[in-house]
């Protein structure tokens, strides 16, 4: 059997080329496999081949898609593939939406699958997943020694004309059916199961929302010890604790001792996802710290909290997301804070 010809779409990371310091390469193409293409090689070699692998920076991608869009698709489609590989992405946010776009492009322009590995909750799996076979994968690319497998399978099954694909996430694609019964008669049925508590099987599955009961008002806004978090990345200059622009895995705890007033020599945003440019011209358009002083001064709030907290909010796990909230809030109660103001961007 001759062996499906694949091309491998990945950032600069795994290129090699670098990290965050090189996301704005432009897009480039090497013949054969690059990175963890060579893992993919070693699942794939006895019915496919990698025979090109196009490179491109996170950044340059996101922030000059239309471009972008165009250079990839063309070296793409010079390799006359008979399939695409995405990534994996995991939960990195930026890659992810570059990855999905790239799925976009292949699958609207060249009508070719696409196979991709992203975690649940990466942004490019909802805004493109209807594009490609997306496997679910881990969080990081810790986990790359069970994505590739689980991306090969997928690829396998194309690739040997299975009609019923399996192991990738669903596409969110409806699909009309016919069925016997009508579907008033279903539902009472299922209602009725329910009631008896058996078992039954919805036939359009809800996504389940977290539910968080509101905090009672401030009874005396004049009196209350007041706080500021943010997720839009408002850190000291430097951002010490290196938080991450996008994916953030941890989040900072800073004083505002002696800070009235933000300007670009005290303060900056870690964040990935905007343009920074206001941002580390006035601090305060992200974290109004001048704002709540002159409050302060005018005894419109009671005290403000000695430390404000900060993350990115760019692709963060929800995971991660609760666990910051949770940490913070504990230590908030714990220093007696009555309310907070949640910037965001």
């Amino acid at each position: 059997m001759t062996k499906k010809r694949i091309v491998h779409y990945i950032n600069q990371f795994f290129a090699g080329i670098g990290g965050e310091e090189k996301a704005d390469v432009k897009p480039e193409k090497r013949d054969g496999v690059v990175g963890p293409g060579m893992a993919f090689k070693g699942q794939l070699n006895d019915v496919a081949e990698i025979v090109g692998t196009v490179i491109c920076g996170d950044s340059y991608f996101n922030e000059n898609e239309a471009e972008a869009s165009e250079t990839v698709l063309e070296m793409i489609k010079s390799y006359d593939p008979d399939l695409v590989i995405v990534g994996p992405s995991f939960n990195a946010g930026r890659y992810g939406v570059a990855a999905g776009a790239v799925a976009k492009l292949v699958d609207e322009n060249l009508h070719l699958p696409v196979v991709g590995g992203m975690y649940p909750e990466n942004p490019g799996f909802e805004l493109y997943r209807k594009h490609g076979y997306f496997v679910e994968v881990g969080n990081s690319a810790a986990t790359m020694r069970k994505a590739i497998p689980a991306m090969s399978s997928v690829a396998k099954q194309i690739i040997d004309g299975n009609k019923e694909i399996t192991g990738y996430m669903p596409k969110g694609l409806r699909e009309n059916v016919f069925r016997e019964e009508r579907g008033s008669k279903r539902a009472v049925e299922m209602l009725v199961d329910k009631i008896q508590g058996k078992e039954f099987a919805t036939e359009y599955p809800m996504p389940t929302f977290d539910r968080v009961d509101p905090a009672p008002a401030v009874k005396d806004i004049t009196k209350a010890r007041i706080a500021l978090v943010s997720s839009g990345g408002p850190v000291p200059k430097g951002n010490p604790d290196h938080i991450e622009s996008s994916s953030a895995s941890k989040y900072g705890k800073y004083s505002l001792k002696d800070i009235d007033d933000f300007t670009p020599e005290n303060g900056q945003t870690a964040h990935g996802g905007y343009d920074p440019v206001y941002a580390n011209e006035d601090l305060d358009r992200v974290l109004p710290v001048d704002v709540i002083k002159e409050m302060l001064a005018n005894g419109e709030i009671g005290s403000l909290h000695d430390y404000w907290y900060a993350t990115v909010g760019n692709g963060t796990s929800v995971a991660n997301a609760k666990k910051f909230g949770t940490e913070i809030a504990g230590q908030l109660k714990k220093d007696g804070v009555d309310a907070v103001i949640l910037t965001s961007t």
